[in-house]
């Protein structure tokens, strides 16, 4: 598959040519996603070796997205690769598949670094997931992966790269700390992957990205994905990309049309009754506040009305935020309070409820907190709470973001409440609740509230009780 601006072979001399302007970029993807779908084709047909199709195939994986589809062909064959994607299409294997069959099929440098492969993204928690994509793939072919990321312990990654890898997934403040300290070689990386672009330019990460980037080899494949080209993200791509196969299956302001959008207009102190009552729901939901303080406070507030929830935010350590994501992803944490930081982060299988509790500050973070819900073709619903001031607010990020919701006014108790309330797959809820521990825990990063304390007390002082007893009686 070829892109008007595709070279016939990758060029690799030093980026000293004359780029395009970020305006043909764009117009490059306006084309590349006006051009016609590709032709069905199997994993094997697009070059995939067979032992990753296998593995694959254990996971239920058979047919590629459109964007793998698209972008696999010209990565496989050595082209540097622009992409844009809507969240929960499966940009993740598109660079993934080609990054570790490229590594694959490479011969290992003699007296070089084993590392070869490096996939930069914005946060831990996309590292972790990108990781954990790769990590299975990477196995059957003999390929080492490790994660680079703040708010862990560097000494176990410095022992991890001391040791041998191939592919690093690094965020990019900490792995400029390990390349200050020279344990982090990225001078024979052949291929490098810039994960979700246009968020790090949103965080300040791209003078770091650069930095980075000038420490590989000037004859690397690079491979960019974006969901827009503002902030700086142009510029990047026009430094760094030779000559880019450009594609594209959907603009940034797109919707996922799996979704179904809705806005509750409440009363501000009905607000934390409502999200309480929806958080009540068979199901799990996922929460969305605009800052670290509020997350905590909401996390402690469903609590305190006895749902099962827990916050993740900048603030918390690894341990924290991966006790807080492995409860939620279990089903033994039935809310997940969230900053925006999660919102590119974050895949949670079946996860069908989005709730924006409080609105996000423009249409990109609330396509891309929404994305959270309706991935790899399933549905799903987002919700906005939304207070009488906020409204005008909110009408225009829907506007920007091409969504047309439902609109209601509710209070506690309101049927299309209620609706959600009990909405969800009871089965799965059950099974999850009687394979776990009857055990109510209170937000990873919190201390008990006064009424858990109480509770506590009391399944203390019956020490004849069965222990499963008194957990269920705890709760």
């Amino acid at each position: 598959m070829s892109c008007p601006n595709n070279a016939s072979a990758p060029s690799k001399q030093r980026r000293s040519h004359r780029r395009p302007a970020g305006s043909a970029l764009d117009a490059a993807l306006a084309d590349a996603q006006a051009r016609p779908a590709p032709e069905p084709q199997s994993f094997t047909e697009l070059g995939v070796p067979e032992s990753m199709v296998a593995v694959l195939a254990e996971r239920g994986i058979s047919t590629p997205t459109e964007i793998q589809a698209r972008t696999l062909p010209d990565a496989l064959t050595g082209h540097d690769v622009l992409g844009r994607a809507q969240t929960g299409s499966g940009k993740t294997l598109a660079f993934g598949l080609a990054l570790l069959t490229g590594l694959r099929e490479a011969e290992r440098p003699r007296n070089a670094p084993s590392l070869r492969g490096l996939v930069i993204v914005p946060t831990r928690e996309l590292a972790q997931q990108v990781a954990a994509e790769l990590e299975p793939l990477a196995l059957v072919d003999g390929l080492r992966v490790a994660t680079v990321f703040g708010g862990a312990p560097i000494g176990r990654q410095i022992e991890n790269l001391r040791r041998g890898v191939d592919v690093v997934v690094a965020t990019p403040g900490r792995l400029l700390d390990l390349m200050d300290r020279r344990i982090a070689r990225i001078d024979a990386v052949s291929i490098m992957v810039i994960d979700e672009a246009d968020h790090m330019a949103d965080l300040g990460f791209l003078p770091a990205v650069r930095r980075i980037i000038d420490a590989t080899p000037a004859d690397r494949q690079c491979l960019m994905f974006s969901a827009t080209l503002d902030g700086g993200v142009d510029r990047l791509a026009q430094r760094y990309l030779t000559r880019p196969a450009v594609h594209a299956v959907a603009s940034a302001s797109a919707p996922v049309t799996s979704m179904r959008h809705r806005v509750f207009l409440l009363d501000h102190g009905d607000k934390v009754d409502i999200a309480a009552e929806i958080a009540s729901r068979p199901e799990r939901t996922l929460f969305f506040v605009r800052t670290k303080h509020g997350a905590d406070r909401l996390a402690r507030q469903l609590v305190r009305r006895g749902v099962e929830a827990a916050a993740i935010h900048g603030n918390l350590n690894q341990n924290q935020r991966n006790r807080a994501l492995e409860g939620f992803a279990s089903g033994r944490v039935r809310a997940l309070v969230a900053t925006d930081v999660a919102a590119r982060g974050l895949h949670i299988d079946a996860l069908d409820l989005v709730v924006h509790f409080d609105p996000p500050s423009d249409h990109k973070h609330y396509l891309h907190r929404s994305g959270r819900t309706a991935r790899a073709g399933a549905t799903g619903t987002v919700i906005s709470l939304v207070e009488a001031h906020q409204a005008s607010d909110v009408a225009r990020i829907h506007a920007a973001a091409a969504v047309q919701p439902d609109q209601l006014t509710v209070r506690a108790g309101h049927p299309a409440v209620r609706a959600i309330a009990t909405s969800g797959d009871h089965l799965t809820a059950t099974t999850r609740a009687e394979s776990r521990p009857r055990r109510q825990s209170p937000p990873a990063h919190e201390t008990p509230t006064r009424p858990t304390r109480r509770q506590n007390q009391r399944a203390h002082r019956a020490p004849a009780a069965p222990r499963r007893a008194r957990a269920k009686s705890a709760r």
